[in-house]
């Protein structure tokens, strides 16, 4: 029981597991490898859109892009603003944005991304989410070694899910309260308040939705 690779289920992981980091040293501090788990799936829990969940993401977002990384965004609900992409450091030319013409497409095309190893991250915004599918995610990432973030609503937080990373968000002052509801190494009782870059700096503003979408 003392062997560095076993660890008991209340008890952070002492394994070493690569990661992102996620820009946020208050928040690297509590996630196992200090940041987004690569080869993973993580799942973000919102109330409603447009809180900040996106500008969480875009350190790490930023970093894969200037490393070539591809990044992949399945069926976001609005056409990403290009402009405020590129403010923030994100290569256009590294961006790719599906929008399958059904929900099993798009969970297909999230499965496809995850397993090829293709892509740096994937970021999904999937509906109709059930053990069985949320399962094919998780072991697609594990597969392609790839970060993938998965947005839910915040209703979502009291089904079972095989993501190795759960995070509920919520409007703080002057950032995001993050609620780690799972982790490799159980939960944490009590959120961290993230502090936000100021909205001009980083605003995520998303266009109106488009009937097609260029990938």
């Amino acid at each position: 029981m003392q062997h560095p690779g076993i660890w008991r289920g209340n008890q952070r992981a002492q394994t070493a597991e690569e990661a992102l980091p996620t820009g946020f040293a208050a928040l690297d501090a509590l996630l196992p490898g200090g940041g987004w788990p690569r080869g993973a799936l993580t799942e973000l829990l919102i109330g409603r859109q447009g809180i900040g969940e996106l500008r969480l993401l875009i350190p790490a977002l930023a970093r894969l892009s200037e490393a070539d990384g591809w990044l992949a965004w399945v069926a976001p609900p609005y056409v990403p603003y290009a402009a405020a992409l590129t403010a923030v450091g994100i290569d256009l030319k590294r961006l790719v944005v599906a929008k399958p013409p059904s929900e099993a497409d798009a969970w297909w095309t999230a499965e496809q991304v995850l397993r090829s190893g293709t892509c740096g991250a994937l970021l999904a915004w999937l509906r109709a989410a059930d053990e069985r599918r949320m399962r094919r995610l998780q072991l697609s990432a594990e597969t392609g070694h790839t970060w993938g973030v998965l947005f839910r609503h915040a209703h979502a937080a009291q089904d079972r899910s095989p993501a190795a990373l759960r995070l509920l968000l919520e409007p703080a002052a002057g950032g995001l309260a993050v609620y780690i509801l799972k982790r490799r190494g159980g939960p944490v009782s009590q959120p961290v308040v993230v502090a936000m870059p100021q909205a001009g700096v980083c605003r995520m503003r998303m266009a109106p939705a488009l009937s097609r979408v260029q990938a």
